[in-house]
């Protein structure tokens, strides 16, 4: 018992010992990451990176970053290193990035990337609540790159923006709100309520509309005959470049007899990216807000 005390004691003085050692090490890390060389494979680490002030050097397939997300803006200045499941490792080994960020579970290995460059990937959802995983994510990158006041600058002006637009809605009563986004002529993408959109409609006040199905993204792909039991709800359907196919499904039959159709409580909104972090979040405020605020 006594060598069980003594054995844990040591560890314990050896744990104390190198603390100081460790921080310098973490710092070390920072310090040899060039901000200005950093690439993202994937676009839920440029989220990050443009929350914390820094550009990324190159990113994944910007032209569907440009449909999908569209906001923030990406500077000119960021190359296109080819898609998210398959970047132009040529192309990358010839950039020579600082480091490389990804999606967890997302794209290549990181066996091959680490041949490129060191990195690390960043994980976008528990299944449960991914605005608060995303919270968490920004301040790991924020330690990574030495940029913490800078993450606490952001999610203050991330919490004042929603407790900026939480009166716009007071006026709603309790009608709740369906999310979709349109995959093909016949199905839509329905948002559930561990989707990332969920925890400021939380503290908006308003019901996510939707109780079937849902997988761990918080999204699931339904038919378009499935919204026809939809009645007293608003409608929110986000774009992503597919006007003409939007414009189709809009003229035929089945959709005027959409209740919320009849009603005019539907409406095309810009794109808003499903599976990404705060910005996106905040994206999503200012467009329901636009959608929404001030309405009965």
């Amino acid at each position: 018992m006594h060598d069980s005390i003594s054995l844990s004691r040591r560890r314990l003085l050896m744990a104390m010992a190198l603390s100081p050692l460790l921080a310098k090490m973490n710092t070390a890390q920072a310090a040899a990451i060039d901000p200005h060389r950093i690439v993202a494979l994937e676009w839920l680490p440029v989220e990050f990176l443009l929350a914390l002030g820094v550009t990324p050097y190159g990113v994944a397939d910007i032209p569907n970053y440009n449909l999908w997300v569209r906001e923030p803006r990406l500077p000119e200045s960021v190359i296109d290193i080819g898609l998210r499941t398959e970047p132009n490792l040529e192309l990358l080994t010839q950039m020579k990035p600082s480091f490389l960020v990804w999606s967890a579970g997302y794209g290549p290995s990181s066996d091959i990337m680490s041949k490129i460059a060191p990195g690390r990937g960043f994980t976008f959802s528990d299944g449960k609540k991914p605005l608060t995983m995303a919270r968490n994510s920004l301040n790991e990158m924020a330690q990574l790159l030495n940029k913490e006041q800078a993450a606490k600058t952001h999610l203050d002006r991330f919490d004042a923006l929603i407790d900026s637009l939480k009166p716009r809605f007071a006026s709603r009563g309790g009608r709740p709100l369906l999310m979709v986004t349109l995959l093909d002529a016949r199905h839509v993408l329905v948002f559930g309520k561990n989707c990332l959109f969920q925890e400021v409609l939380d503290r908006f006040g308003i019901a996510n509309a939707w109780e079937g199905e849902m997988t761990f993204w918080g999204s699931t792909a339904i038919g378009i005959d499935r919204l026809a039991p939809f009645k007293d709800v608003d409608v929110l359907c986000f774009d992503h470049g597919n006007d003409r196919e939007m414009r189709a499904l809009m003229a035929t039959p089945l959709w005027q007899a959409m209740p919320f159709v009849r009603e005019q409580r539907f409406q095309r909104v810009p794109a808003v990216w499903f599976y990404g972090a705060t910005l996106s979040a905040m994206h999503f405020a200012r467009v329901l807000d636009d959608a929404l605020g001030g309405k009965a």
